[in-house]
């Protein structure tokens, strides 16, 4: 794919300003809220070792600076009833990629959309109840994108999240396994 259609993906970081420069605490926080996004205030400002209004401001200068971008949950798919996951890949027409990513935000289990470089154009992650479900998602659904040119589907067998700061399964630096969840900022 030519370098100018890659450039074209996100359309935020084509208006937001250049990144500022994180310093230790900026990291600090950043690996804590990974760890845990419910962490209060108060928490992160003792664990950093900075005034409450010092992390305060810290934090919303990541969230308006985009560095942040939410706050959400880790979710256990097949717990949920979304037994069936798979990656995607797909060939599309070239420069469509807006079009393509529109039509797969929509899609019911998108999970995760990204543009890459190689033998496909998207990675796409899906999360379904069961086989027949992303069996509809990828013939019906993907394959009636007039540009999407082909599809490849690599079931999900089993999966591990990564801890943020600690890698697979473990407490984070500074945290014990039976550290109370503080309460919400």
């Amino acid at each position: 794919m030519p370098t100018e259609q890659m450039a074209e993906g996100g359309d935020r970081a084509e208006q937001a300003p250049p990144p500022r420069p994180l310093d230790a605490i900026d990291r600090d926080i950043l690996r804590m809220l990974q760890t845990d996004g419910r962490a209060s205030i108060r928490s992160v400002a003792e664990r950093v070792h900075v005034s409450r209004a010092n992390a305060y401001a810290r934090i919303n200068r990541l969230i308006d600076d985009g560095v942040i971008r939410g706050f959400s949950a880790r979710v256990n798919h097949e717990r949920a009833g979304q037994g069936a996951s798979a990656y995607i890949t797909l060939k599309i027409v070239q420069n469509s990629w807006r079009t393509v990513r529109e039509q797969l935000q929509a899609l019911p289990g998108a999970a995760h959309i990204a543009l890459v470089s190689g033998d496909f154009d998207v990675l796409l992650l899906v999360h379904t109840p069961d086989n027949r479900t992303l069996r509809e998602l990828v013939l019906t659904r993907l394959q009636s994108i007039p540009e999407v040119l082909s599809t490849r589907t690599l079931l999900v067998f089993e999966e591990t999240d990564l801890d943020p700061v600690t890698g697979p399964a473990g407490p984070a630096a500074g945290l014990s396994p039976d550290s109370e969840v503080p309460d919400s900022p």
